[in-house]
């Protein structure tokens, strides 16, 4: 009987019964053709074709193994790189992604004999990470291309810089709360110091009075007038309300210099680079830098980010200073020098401060990092 027509409703039939998979024990794969019953699959192998076939694969069965299995591990490595990449998956599943294609390379016809054997072989070949559970064999891809040991470097690379930032921020807020312990506890002694002090004046106050009361009490027994008694009784406490007055007065003015020797409480300056510090304005945001185009009632800033372009209106509480590298121009936002530009020279990366040179020649060491930033060009 003779092959059906194109277009025939026979050859139609014969198309559909083709496609999809079939049974593998009817299909030869030195001839790359599948029978769809045992009768075609007897016929194939009495065919002259089929035997030129087995007598090329008996001359070199090696090569032919070998080409098969190269095909076949090719396969199903591009399923599991594309499908799933660098995830976790049962083998099973990516065997049935790979023998749904009608042409695959059967796995009878490689040099491994089960699903399990070609999972361990990549594992210890290191192709693929592999692990057994009570589901069986999982495999997860390997990326061992150019591209992806760059990308992973770059990903350790920032992920070590994240971490060196976090805990150079960490240092730097022990070093300031220390800082503020020990300026506390200063504060402390110099105001109990002043108390000692002004104890000891109003002591000697009081010593005055006492004498003046003595000798008063000394004149009133020899004038023994009880009105001249009470009228110098009303002297005495005059006396001792201007003394506390006059101490509080100086206590005010002694808080008030204390209050002008102090920091600001807000460092913002115009034209400053700034590193965003917090998560609530967008986490695409975060850590991300940006030029202090406006400064808003001192505290606020409105911030042009350098990459996207996008303004954000931002506390000062949730940015930090941008230390540049030497001889790069910077801006003073905080202390003596306050929003004079100067030029770093050098930084001194334990004690997180650096030597600044002003404009004026004037070399200033010892500045902390948050009392400067990078100037934008």
């Amino acid at each position: 009987m003779g092959k059906a027509e194109a277009g025939t409703p026979k050859a139609i039939a014969n198309k559909i019964k083709s496609k999809g998979l079939q049974k593998l024990r009817w299909y030869c794969q030195m001839c790359q053709k599948q029978c769809r019953d045992e009768n075609g699959f007897k016929c194939h192998t009495t065919s002259e074709s089929h035997q030129r076939q087995l007598l090329l694969f008996a001359e070199n069965p090696d090569k032919y193994l070998d080409s098969f299995s190269e095909e076949f591990k090719e396969g199903f490595l591009d399923i599991l790189k594309r499908q799933y990449g660098g995830k976790r998956v049962h083998s099973n599943q990516i065997y049935q992604e790979y023998i749904r294609f009608k042409e695959h390379v059967h796995m009878n016809s490689t040099k491994w004999l089960t699903l399990t054997t070609f999972v361990k072989w990549l594992g210890k070949e290191g192709i693929c990470a592999v692990d057994e559970t009570e589901k069986g064999w999982f495999v997860t891809y390997i990326d061992r291309s150019s591209e992806a040991i760059l990308a992973d470097e770059r990903r350790s690379k920032k992920r070590k810089m994240d971490l060196d930032d976090e805990e150079r921020q960490n240092k730097f807020i022990q070093e300031q709360i220390d800082r503020l312990k020990a300026s506390s506890n200063a504060n402390e002694e110099e105001r109990a110091e002043e108390d000692k002090r002004l104890l000891r004046e109003t002591d000697g106050e009081k010593l005055v009075i006492a004498f003046d009361r003595t000798s008063t009490e000394k004149e009133s027994k020899v004038t023994s007038n009880p009105f001249a008694r009470l009228e110098k009784k009303d002297r005495s406490r005059k006396h001792e309300a201007s003394s506390s007055k006059k101490s509080a007065l100086d206590e005010i003015m002694i808080e008030e210099a204390r209050r002008k020797r102090k920091r600001n409480d807000h460092w913002l300056h115009p034209g400053i680079v700034v590193k965003v510090i917090t998560k609530n304005a967008g986490e695409q945001y975060y850590k991300k830098k940006g030029v202090v185009e406006e400064v808003v009632d001192r505290y606020d800033a409105l911030v042009r980010l350098i990459e996207s372009g996008v303004k954000l209106e931002l506390d000062q509480v949730h940015c930090e200073t941008v230390i540049p590298s030497a001889g790069r121009k910077v801006k003073i936002v905080n202390g003596p020098y306050n929003g004079q530009e100067a030029t770093l020279q050098d930084i001194d990366v334990d004690r997180y401060c650096a030597t600044l040179k002003l404009k004026t020649g004037v070399v200033v060491k010892g500045v902390e990092y948050e009392d400067f930033s990078k100037l934008s060009a």
